[in-house]
């Protein structure tokens, strides 16, 4: 994706729109709203496209069919969420051709109107209210900004839940942020890795801090 620029100053205090992130280019970005199947079928395209063109066809033909499956099996999971955006590492990275195992899903919380004249509750409480009603113990919380916007981040080591699918234990980093200009908007982004098969070993620790760069380069859309 290419690089953006801040809104300009006097955008800052119009709602919110959107979103931009930095993403390098071994990501793909799957809407989950509109354009789902044509981003689903180009990656998937992409990806035949690299398979040795030599490799025998019955060999060929069940890889694809299943790498189709796994792939339109985690879309479908992110659209059940009613999720906004899922990112995927689908190219390699470096000279060891390796595709980590990761992911980023963005969704968007919309919480009822506050009614009568009593107290609003301020946003930092309602961020942290979010974010601990199903916190593990040992979750690490923290605050701050993200683009000018209120934010908490939470991470934590989710244990493998083979009845729902997740047969490997996962590191998970999630920012939700208060939309500007709509407080009752909270944006979501959250992201898992297995790391190298172990969700603290070294290349977790190396993702989960790729990820709070990528979140640096987070920007709103005002229009």
């Amino acid at each position: 994706m290419p690089a953006e620029q801040r809104e300009a100053a006097g955008h800052e205090s119009a709602p919110a729109t959107g979103y931009r992130l930095l993403l390098p280019s071994q990501w793909a970005h799957i809407p989950l709203r509109q354009g789902t199947e044509e981003a689903v079928e180009q990656v998937l395209q992409q990806t035949y496209a690299r398979l040795p063109a030599g490799a025998p066809a019955d060999k060929v033909g069940p890889y694809k069919q299943e790498l189709a499956r796994r792939f339109r099996e985690s879309v479908a999971t992110a659209r059940e969420r009613n999720a906004l955006d899922l990112y995927l590492p689908v190219r390699p990275v470096g000279d060891e051709e390796f595709i980590p195992g990761a992911s980023i899903l963005v969704t968007e919380t919309v919480l009822p109107a506050q009614k009568g004249d009593g107290p609003r509750t301020s946003p930092s409480e309602v961020a942290v209210q979010l974010l601990t009603e199903d916190s593990p113990a040992h979750a690490d919380l923290s605050s701050g900004e993200v683009d000018g916007a209120l934010a908490v981040r939470r991470e934590h080591v989710a244990a493998a839940t083979p009845d729902r699918g997740t047969l490997v234990a996962s590191r998970r980093v999630e920012y939700i942020v208060s939309v500007p200009g709509d407080p009752n908007r909270w944006f979501v982004a959250a992201f898992s890795t297995i790391g190298g098969g172990d969700p603290r070993d070294e290349l977790a620790e190396a993702l989960v801090e790729w990820f709070d760069a990528v979140m640096a380069t987070f920007r709103w859309r005002h229009r």
